[in-house]
């Protein structure tokens, strides 16, 4: 773990008020080619963030 490196895929600087969608719009673009969606729904008064692997 000590020489482990990792790969940015994408960055993106947003509000810190920025609207969910927006930041979850991002993440689909960004993991299209790696075969992942992410979902955004409201459950009563709770916000749930899904991940896919299509």
């Amino acid at each position: 773990m000590e020489n482990e490196k990792f790969e940015l895929i994408s960055s993106m600087e947003f509000e810190e008020d920025a609207p969910l969608y927006k930041i979850i719009d991002f993440m689909n673009k960004s993991l299209k080619d790696k075969n992942i969606i992410v979902g955004l729904s409201k459950n009563h008064n709770k916000i749930v963030i899904s991940i896919y692997q299509t």
